[in-house]
C-alpha cells in the first residue's frame, strides 16, 4: 500500500489541526483516500497538540495515532525543547521546521535524527500575503512540496476551488491565501 503519514505539532491557536484538515481535504479531492485526526493535551490556546494525517492510493483499514510517521511538520520550533518531534520519524523521510533559522542549526535538538530537515519562515510569508501571523498556511503548502503526498500542481488548483467557496464574499483573502501557498512551496529549503 502506498501510504503517508504525517505528523503534525503545533501549539493550540497556531492552525496545525486546521491545515491537518485541510490536507486532508485536497488530498481527497485528488482522489486519495484520508485520515485527519487530532490529539489535545489540556485543552488550552498555547499548550501543545499533535495532528495527524494518512493519506493513501488504496482505502486504510489503520485506525490509531501515527507512530512511525513518513513526515513531522513543526508550526513551533520553540517544540523542539520540550517534545520529542522526531520520535519513530523514518530516516527516509523528513522533518520540516517554521523557523528564520537555517535547518543545519536544528540538528543538536533532533536527537540524533539521520534524515533530510526542512525550514521556511512561515511568519514572514503569512505576515506578507495575509497580513497577519497564520503559519498553519505556508506550512501546508511545505509539507506538499518535500513530500509529494498530492501533486503540488493539482493542490493549488483545488485550494483555490476550496478558498473560492470557503471566502465567496472576501475575494481578497483567497488570493492572499494562494500567493502564500504558492511562495512557501519555494521558499521551503533543506
Amino acid at each position: 500500500m502506498n501510504m503517508t503519514e504525517i505528523r503534525w505539532h503545533g501549539r493550540g491557536g497556531q492552525g496545525a489541526k486546521t491545515a491537518s484538515l485541510l490536507l486532508a481535504d485536497a488530498a481527497f479531492m485528488s482522489g486519495k483516500y484520508v485520515q485527519s485526526f487530532p490529539e489535545y493535551g489540556p485543552e488550552r490556546s498555547g499548550a501543545p497538540i499533535t495532528a495527524y494525517n494518512r493519506i493513501s492510493d488504496e482505502r486504510c483499514s489503520i485506525h490509531s495515532n501515527i507512530y512511525d510517521p513518513d513526515y513531522v511538520v513543526v508550526v513551533d520550533e520553540t517544540l523542539l525543547e520540550s517534545v520529542d518531534v522526531t520520535a519513530g520519524l523514518k530516516k527516509e523521510g523528513a522533518i520540516i521546521i517554521n523557523s528564520s533559522r537555517p535547518a543545519s542549526e536544528f540538528r543538536a535538538l533532533l536527537n540524533g535524527y539521520e534524515g533530510k530537515v526542512y525550514t521556511i519562515d512561515a511568519g514572514v510569508i503569512s505576515r506578507k500575503h495575509l497580513g497577519a501571523y497564520f503559519p498553519n498556511t505556508p506550512m501546508l503548502a511545505a509539507v506538499v512540496e518535500v513530500s509529494r503526498c498530492v501533486d503540488p500542481e493539482e493542490f493549488l488548483k483545488d485550494m483555490e476551488t476550496s478558498y473560492r467557496h470557503k471566502f465567496a464574499t472576501k475575494p481578497q483573502v483567497v488570493e492572499g491565501n494562494l500567493n502564500c501557498l504558492a511562495e512557501a512551496m519555494k521558499e521551503v529549503k533543506e
